[in-house]
């Protein structure tokens, strides 16, 4: 293959402008790789799998293009490539800031050309001036002359002899019909084409009269109809639009899709005060800190994000050039951290306002650490500087991830911070936390404040507390107080104390209300309580009344109740589940394919499982292959798994790796588990630990549970000190419990 593409190549010519006279210039469009001419690789949309590895190039690179949206300057090159194909020659330049897509634009333009035997010259070798200027007298017709980044050569030493050689290719009728085109920078734009002030030297005359009536413009962002073309697109399942739709909201689709890429290279590459920079706004962001981190966090955070080496090499003014390289723009004016300048005329509220000097992470890195930071706790100083410089509601999402973390102590300070603020929803989950402390006392009396103060999330929380004391009429008067400030789900709390009060009419109103107000869980709850107590046909009509508001879930929950009961209850519930099936309720679909399976039919098992999956149920895929699994058909469990994970489910390998375990097929398990290692699950390294350690490979174990805590994660450590501990290895589990503690 590699043979026949070079003989191609020579006869074609390789459109550098070093063939000799009698070669014919450029190569038939099909044998064109895209971004060979310079169109800007894509970002793969996460958790691809195996598809991004089989959508490469042929130089090995990955070649995915998300699918094109046309827009109107589309419709003025596609009357330009007709007229081409007629037999007019004819130029466009499309003008545009960094990443807007037009390059993109000049490629699929010309794909229609592909079928009438086209070719393509793409002037490029020594130089593109050098090349356009050797050979544009050469130019046969039918054939597309690629000046991408237009200011090479016409803003080159020669670019006045280029302008007037592509002007004579355009009006030569015995090379008639070619098509030339070209992409500009709006600065570039504004160089060549003012008329000089009288008596000034007119550096471009050639260029000018060359690109006048042949520009076409660009906007930087895609409109409203653009939008619902590439929303329909990524309905229709393109991976890459979806991303890139659910990650910016300004329209700068190509922009974002263009510069992820270099966006990651260059946090991958940074010297370690830019990449720690980085990683604090990345956990920031993660663990809930607001979108535009302030300066004096950032540089209060960043300094045990740096080893003692890397500290002790730091030069005194490494924090402002860490900045200034971080600020550095790549493709479409992203920059890893970028620079937020409030407007003071224009402020929304408070949790929206940006501080005087504050930054923004770039969407793509923060994906990027909520996935491979997921595991990493952040340092001291990252909750000193966010105790110092954030604000409230920062505060109290990162009060939250630390009690998670178990970082008990900061959970209490960020909360108390966010409450001496005013902040009433903070004062809310100070008493959260002081009632998981055992003192109930002040966490009521921090409640009543709260919601004294307005906070709504105080009033419901009180009203459950009272309920549950059994002290419904107070707890009824509080969920008012809830739904009268607005707050909806003090219309659920109602109805479910006027159903336990057996007012049904009542407690169906109001959740009919709430429903109408957006919120369905009323209705489903109701509907389970009715369940359960005996009301079958009362609890199907109001999980039907839900499914009308939108919301299945009633439908599926009522039927996982009734599998439990007799041949004619299991009958009903699949009748249920198929009913929410029908319009797309992925946990139906989940239970319909597990059942199908059951029952032997695999082929229909399968396809509702995938329908599942991409409903969002990727656990569809992973019981199908268990089922699998169990009964033998390892290859295509194997193959179910892996499709789960392309779906989404990390742990799928895992969990099939756990069932051969138990059936005694040990390197069957293990072999498993190296793919999903391989795929980046630490889970699966710290299995393969724990695998190790049980066949009596424990000095294997070790150095794996050693290389997953000094990357961060130190599970499969812990892990192995519990072992060690239980056979009776105390010295053994001390050394490893130290390893896992960070000691």
């Amino acid at each position: 293959m590699t043979v026949l593409l070079g003989l191609l190549d020579t006869a074609y010519g390789r459109g550098q402008g070093t063939t000799a006279d009698t070669a014919v210039l450029g190569r038939p469009i099909p044998m064109w790789d895209p971004h060979d001419l310079e169109v800007h690789f894509a970002v793969e949309a996460p958790n691809s799998g195996s598809s991004a590895g089989r959508d490469r190039n042929r130089n090995g690179r990955s070649g995915t293009l998300p699918a094109y949206v046309r827009r109107p300057h589309d419709e003025h090159l596609a009357a330009l490539v007709e007229a081409a194909d007629e037999g007019h020659s004819g130029m466009a330049v499309l003008v545009g800031s960094s990443s807007t897509g037009k390059t993109r634009a000049c490629w699929e333009a010309i794909q229609p050309l592909a079928a009438f035997g086209w070719r393509l010259w793409h002037p490029f070798d020594p130089t593109r001036a050098d090349a356009a200027l050797a050979d544009l007298h050469r130019v046969e017709p039918r054939t597309v002359v690629w000046l991408n980044d237009t200011q090479q050569y016409l803003g080159s030493e020669d670019g006045e002899r280029i302008a007037a050689a592509v002007h004579r290719l355009l009006t030569d009728v015995s090379r008639s019909p070619v098509l030339v085109l070209g992409t500009l920078w709006p600065e570039y734009q504004n160089d060549y084409m003012p008329l000089p002030r009288p008596g000034s030297p007119d550096p471009y005359p050639q260029a000018r009269a060359l690109l006048a009536g042949r520009l076409i413009t660009l906007p930087d962002h895609f409109d409203h109809i653009a939008i619902a073309k590439a929303q329909a697109l990524a309905g229709a399942g393109d991976r890459q639009l979806a991303h890139a739709l659910q990650h910016t909201d300004s329209g700068r689709l190509t922009q974002f899709l263009a510069g992820a890429p270099e966006l990651l290279r260059r946090y991958e590459s940074a010297d370690p005060p830019v990449r720690a920079l980085l990683e604090v706004a990345m956990d920031a962001r993660r663990l809930g800190g607001g979108l535009h981190l302030p300066v004096g966090f950032l540089e209060q955070a960043v300094e045990d994000y740096l080893s003692d080496d890397e500290y002790d090499d730091l030069a005194d003014n490494w924090l402002d050039q860490a900045f200034s390289d971080v600020t550095s723009p790549v493709h479409g004016r992203l920059a890893p951290l970028r620079r937020v300048r409030p407007r003071p005329t224009r402020r929304s509220s408070a949790a929206e306002t940006a501080p005087s000097h504050a930054y923004r992470l770039a969407d793509y890195l923060e994906q990027h650490g909520r996935r491979s930071r997921a595991r990493l706790c952040p340092p001291e100083s990252f909750w000193q500087a966010a105790h110092d410089h954030l604000t409230p509601e920062s505060l109290i999402n990162l009060a939250d991830a630390a009690r998670i973390r178990h970082r008990f102590h900061w959970t209490e300070q960020l909360a108390q911070q966010a409450a001496d603020a005013g902040n009433t929803d903070a004062i809310a989950r100070l008493a959260e936390i002081r009632r998981m402390n055992g003192a109930e006392k002040e966490a009521d009396l921090l409640l009543q404040q709260a919601a004294d103060a307005g906070s709504t999330n105080a009033l419901i929380q009180l009203a459950v507390i009272k309920d549950r004391a059994g002290h419904s009429h107070e707890a009824e008067a509080l969920a008012r107080r809830a739904a009268d400030a607005g707050d909806i789900r003090g219309l659920g709390q109602l109805a479910e104390i006027r159903e336990r009060w057996g007012d049904r009419e009542k407690a169906e109103d109001l959740a009919l209300q709430a429903a109408a107000a957006g919120d369905t869980g009323p209705l489903v709850r109701l509907a389970e309580i009715r369940e359960l107590a005996g009301a079958r046909q009362g609890a199907e009509r109001l999980g039907r009344l839900a499914a009308r508001a939108g919301d299945t879930t009633a439908l599926v929950r009522l039927a996982a109740i009734r599998e439990s009961g007799g041949r004619i209850a299991r009958n009903e519930a699949q009748r249920l589940y198929q009913r929410a099936g029908r319009v797309g309720n992925a946990s139906a679909l989940a239970r319909l394919a597990a059942a199908r399976e059951t029952a032997g039919y695999q082929e229909e098992a399968e396809q509702l499982a995938r329908r599942a999956a991409k409903a969002g149920q990727s656990f569809a895929l992973v019981r199908l292959a268990e089922m699998r699994e169990a009964a033998g058909a390892h290859q295509e469990a194997e193959e179910l798994a892996k499709q789960a994970i392309e779906a989404g489910h990390r742990f799928a390998l895992i969990r099939i790796a756990a069932i051969r375990e138990v059936g005694g097929d040990h390197r069957g398990a293990e072999l498993l588990l190296q793919q999903a290692a391989t795929a980046g699950n630490p889970t699966a390294l710290a299995r393969l630990t724990e695998l190790k350690e049980a066949a009596g490979d424990s000095e294997g174990a070790e150095l794996l549970a050693r290389q997953m805590a000094e990357t961060g994660n130190p599970s499969a450590a812990a892990r192995l000190a519990d072992i060690r501990e239980a056979t009776g290895d105390r010295e053994g589990a001390e050394k490893l419990a130290l390893l896992a503690a960070g000691c």
